[in-house]
């Protein structure tokens, strides 16, 4: 039997969703997007594939999933408007497009591009919350540019793993990785000074950008120094990170397939 593949861009809100992966009890966006495709499919089968996990109250700007289906859609416009018609309001498809069987949405080369949104030094609108982190104390902003920027390139990141193991690929490189004050989002309620940690690369391991953002948040308070940071990417490094930054800072800002 033939079968008919897409693949199709979404953005959301992750605040209320328990990240992307189904799970029991639990409220999570591919429970919604099935949900959804499963009235407006009218019941017919039907399997839908995220390019990656994302977790709970992490946002995405530009996610992707491929939709396998048995029977071809005719009209990828009226669908495309039919499913953000049932969509919840926190989630919206961009686009929709055809693609062959080779493709596929977890191996396919892709490139990532992560934005982490922070601000210091004042209590803030708590309208802020989803999307914004805020550090209480003092930071060092100018200290944590250089610390950075000391991500970018070939390292070895076991230490910005979440429970690693002793046979995980931690030789990976990461293209970008840049704090810069906030341009992109701006709001009545925002503070009048954010900032953004911008990371882009080929892949990312569990909590890996949460442990750089922590990391960093302790290196601006003057919690550790920034020659830890350099040893920490050092082959074989043992030097274990332990502040993971919250999720809802963190916002997929775009996925590129190469």
């Amino acid at each position: 039997m033939k079968k008919y593949f897409y693949v199709i861009n979404i953005q959301y809100l992750g605040y209320r969703f328990h990240g992307w992966q189904k799970q029991p009890d639990v409220k999570t966006l591919h429970l919604m997007v099935d949900r959804t495709l499963n009235f407006i499919l009218d019941g017919k089968p039907f399997k839908s594939l995220s390019s990656g996990r994302t977790d709970a109250m992490v946002s995405a700007e530009n996610a992707a999933f491929e939709l396998f289906l048995r029977e071809p859609i005719d009209d990828l416009e009226a669908f495309l408007e039919l499913f953000n018609y049932n969509l919840p309001q926190d989630i919206r498809a961009l686009n929709i497009r055809e693609v062959d069987s080779k493709f596929n949405i977890i191996n396919h080369s892709k490139i990532k591009e992560y934005l982490y949104l922070f601000t210091y030094g004042e209590k803030c609108h708590p309208f802020c919350a989803p999307i914004m982190t805020t550090i209480l104390d003092d930071l060092d902003i100018e200290l944590m540019k250089k610390g950075a920027k000391l991500f970018e390139g070939k390292h070895y990141y076991k230490s910005y793993c979440y429970k690693p193991t002793n046979n995980g690929q931690y030789n990976r490189e990461i293209l970008t990785c840049e704090l810069v004050e906030n341009t992109l989002y701006e709001a009545s309620y925002f503070p009048e000074k954010s900032y953004i940690l911008r990371v882009k690369g080929k892949g990312f391991m569990r909590n890996q950008i949460r442990l750089m953002m922590g990391t960093l948040i302790d290196l601006g308070k003057g919690k550790l120094a920034i020659k830890t940071i350099e040893e920490s990417l050092l082959p074989q490094s043992n030097i274990k990170m332990d502040y993971i930054a919250p999720a809802s800072g963190l916002i997929l800002k775009n996925i590129e397939f190469l």
